[in-house]
């Protein structure tokens, strides 16, 4: 066995895991720190075999990174930032490792001080030039700031502001991808297209490939729901969004903007969901520099109001008033004072035309009110996790259920009255929040015992099915991993779900790489066999 490769034991049990609360078992784990390591480590996996799980910081939501047997490749010590250059347009262009966490990266970019060791002359020239630069930032920003950046661009992850900046996807501007059996493409955003479906690349070893990509047609919502296709498409953007089972990220190139100057949140309250659903619909016309439309149901205000009263981790957030059902958020990315203020007068109107609550609404001007509210923002998923927590303790079958799907905007107050009228005939607690802008709501059922916990599966698949039919997507933003796989094959049918595994294993011939994500191990399996035919 390879001095990088370790066998799987308890000292490696978290590992096993993720956010998602999903488990799995390994026989191996390795922990590479160079993009040499990892192809050494899959040439030798790929000569014994063995199947590999990709890793980063295990934030996922959809099981991703659990493994199901074979060996973790754990991306996370990976963390090195490699250069820099400027862009045709004066964009900051940095390459960066897959490790490299969020939150650390937005503190680097505050302090204008990335780690500067081992640059070329170039990059250290254009670092001279970033630092007399106006503040950067990377627009992508999940939830969980904790995520490394292979892991996000894995998923194609968005958040909160895609409402403005969209998801990963068109921020990452370079990749090197190591295959199963270690060799290497290095893709360019704008260099390498298909021709219709049929994409053609050269591998770093010479190897040409001629890849067939299905022939499924994308929603044009918000999605993150199995391979990026489309006629004469990047090649860069098949990588983004495929959860490890084409080959394993070693090196992104990610795309700055310009901070903005003036950044101001709102949160306005209503006190039925059909007056936030029509605010929503009838401000995003209305708003040039809206970042982030957000939204907190009823089920998730009860919860802030309780964990506000038990817990003094939570005793710093605000009041809420108790006319207060519902709440939407609004961030605005703005040049100056001057536009902010036009863009708030825009939204006061449209705020009392839609019932809304001008003497409760609060507006952050500073970066400590933002902050404030950012807490509000971020202390229900906590909340929920918090009380999911508290009943594993009596039963451990019990997990969250948290959906991800998004729908065209024409079809927001519909999936609205969907969930509503579903979650009302079932009986399940539920609570609500996240991306009302983007018409993607992240609806979790909080299971009360192990009947609970299977109806809300039960009721997830339901929506896959009718959320498909409105034209929406199943994952809009946390990938499909395995918990997903079979909303996908919901979404865009078995053929296309053949078609997929044929892709990956013109990649990946033995089916070797991120073994259950989205799509099942059988039908991998059945096609291995036939040679991938």
């Amino acid at each position: 066995m390879s001095a990088t490769i370790k066998p799987f034991t308890d000292e490696f049990e978290e590992y096993g895991r993720d956010e998602s609360r999903s488990s799995g078992e390994a026989s191996s784990i390795s922990f590479p720190t160079s993009e040499d390591e990892v192809r050494a480590i899959l040439r030798q996996l790929h000569a014994d075999g063995v199947s590999v799980t990709v890793q980063g910081a295990r934030t996922g939501l959809a099981a991703g990174a659990v493994p199901h047997g074979g060996h973790i490749l754990n991306t996370s010590r990976m963390n090195r930032y490699l250069g820099l250059r400027c862009d045709d347009e004066g964009r900051f262009l940095l390459r960066v490792e897959p490790g490299v966490v969020l939150s650390e990266l937005r503190k680097q970019l505050v302090k204008k001080a990335l780690p500067t060791g081992g640059w070329d002359q170039a990059s250290l020239r254009t670092y001279e030039e970033f630092q007399a630069a106006p503040e950067q930032f990377f627009p992508t920003d999940p939830t969980e700031a904790s995520a490394c950046l292979g892991g996000m661009a894995a998923c194609n992850a968005s958040g909160a502001r895609s409402y403005a900046y969209g998801p990963m996807r068109p921020h990452v501007t370079g990749l090197h991808v190591a295959l199963a059996d270690g060799d290497l493409l290095e893709l360019h955003r704008g260099e390498v297209f298909a021709q219709g479906r049929r994409l053609s690349l050269v591998t770093a070893e010479g190897r040409s490939l001629e890849l067939d990509l299905p022939d499924y047609t994308m929603p044009k919502t918000k999605n993150a729901s199995g391979y990026y296709v489309a006629d004469d498409m990047d090649a860069i953007d098949l990588f983004i969004g495929a959860c490890g089972t084409l080959g394993v990220i070693t090196e992104l190139e990610i795309a700055l903007q310009p901070a903005s100057a003036v950044v101001w949140g709102v949160s306005c309250f209503f006190d039925s969901e059909d007056k936030a659903v029509a605010f929503t619909d009838s401000v995003r016309p209305v708003l040039s520099h809206a970042a982030a439309i957000e939204y907190f149901d009823a089920g998730a205000l009860d919860i802030l109001r309780r964990q506000r009263e038990q817990s003094t981790a939570f005793a710093s957030l605000p009041a809420l008033d108790d006319e207060a059902k519902v709440c939407v958020y609004v961030e605005l990315d703005c040049d100056d004072e001057a536009q902010a203020t036009e863009e708030l007068y825009h939204l006061g109107w449209v705020l009392e035309l839609a019932g809304g609550r001008d003497d409760a609404t609060w507006v952050a001007r500073t970066e400590v009110d933002r902050e404030c509210q950012r807490f509000f923002r971020h202390a229900v998923p906590e909340g929920v996790n918090m009380l999911i927590d508290e009943r594993r303790r009596t039963d451990l079958t019990i997990t969250k259920l948290g959906s991800d799907m998004s729908v065209p905007n024409a079809r927001l107050a519909d999936v609205v009255a969907l969930y509503r009228r579903t979650l009302a005939e079932s009986g399940l607690e539920s609570a609500a929040w996240g991306h009302i802008g983007n018409n993607h709501l992240h609806v979790n059922i909080l299971p009360r015992d192990a009947q609970d916990y299977r109806a809300g599966g039960e009721l997830f698949a339901q929506w896959a099915a009718e959320i498909t039919a409105m034209g929406g997507a199943v994952s809009a933003e946390h990938g499909v991993g395995k918990i997903k796989a079979g909303f996908l094959e919901t979404m865009y049918g078995h053929e296309a779900m053949v078609e997929s595994a044929r892709l990956k294993l013109q990649l990946d011939p033995a089916g070797q790489l991120g073994r259950g994500n989205l799509f099942s191990e059988k039908l991998l399996d059945e096609l291995v066999q036939k040679g991938g035919a």
